[in-house]
């Protein structure tokens, strides 16, 4: 009977440790997607940001050529589409490994 006894207790601690490291999973697995959004958001906000920044520095040169020919705002437009799109060409270069930088740092364990 005492046996018998010890192997239920034993059975019940089991299935709490399971359901407790169950518990810590999920938390865990909450805690991630939640990071991950949150970086989402951040990186969102920055992009914005540095948007609003290339096209306030694209209009401030078109005041300041404003009484220039229009050749001057012409090439200023050819120059800003161009770093325009070298940001981009650069953004798309390094998005994936600051993603994978990003997925690193937020699904790390640590002790």
């Amino acid at each position: 009977m005492e046996s018998s006894r010890g192997g239920q207790n034993g059975i019940q601690l089991l299935l709490a440790a399971e359901q407790e490291a169950q518990h810590i999973v999920n938390t865990a697995r909450t805690a991630k997607q939640a990071r991950l959004k949150q970086a989402k958001e951040e990186a969102e906000k920055e992009i914005a940001e540095f948007r609003a920044y290339m096209e306030a520095e694209f209009q401030r040169k078109l005041e300041q050529t404003s009484g220039d020919s229009g050749a001057n705002v012409k090439r200023l437009e050819i120059e800003t589409d161009e770093k325009i799109e070298h940001l981009k060409t650069e953004a798309s270069r390094v998005s994936s490994d600051v993603v994978q930088m990003l997925l690193r740092h937020v699904t790390t364990v640590k002790n």
